[in-house]
């Protein structure tokens, strides 16, 4: 494939995204109803995140963005030391206070948490807060759509 083949692909696959987005959206709302409606999320996250970033490292002049998805955090929560003035209660009690039942960006919720944190002076910092979210959404009690570790580039909302 050379770079013109790779542009024309790319514009395919992004307006596939799109409108994958789209379904995803039409499809979160069927969530709790149907179980297969969660593979659009998955399907939406592969596009994104493994077939358009594998022309975009061998293309990198076709990105039409100027950052690719980077991770913010890669901490998990199983590596982090809560300070003794904090618990996990108390993350999750502020994580939950923060989030909706619509997707918010997971970025969004992180600094929201850190405001919360701040006005109830918590030594909670950012990567602490993400990583909560991550376990959070691997436990199920939140959902995630994307790569959570990717602030800017996932989302987060409360379970129905």
């Amino acid at each position: 494939m050379d770079e013109e083949q790779a542009a024309e692909i790319v514009d395919y696959l992004l307006q596939a995204a799109g409108e994958l987005d789209e379904a995803r959206a039409a499809a979160d709302l069927l969530a709790g109803q149907d179980k297969d409606a969660a593979a659009i999320s998955e399907l939406v996250v592969k596009l994104n995140s493994e077939l358009l970033e594998a022309i975009f490292k061998r293309f990198p002049d076709l990105l039409p963005f100027k950052e690719f998805p980077a991770i913010s955090s890669s901490l998990r929560w199983d590596q982090v030391r809560l300070p003794s003035s904090a618990s996990k209660a108390q993350v999750d009690q502020i994580i939950f206070s923060v989030m909706t039942s619509r997707l918010q960006k997971t970025a969004i919720v992180i600094a929201k948490a850190m405001k919360r944190c701040e006005e109830l002076n918590l030594e909670i910092n950012e990567e602490i807060l993400g990583a909560r979210i991550g376990a959070l959404a691997e436990s199920d009690r939140i959902d995630g759509a994307g790569d959570l570790r990717k602030w800017r580039h996932s989302e987060v909302r409360l379970k129905d």
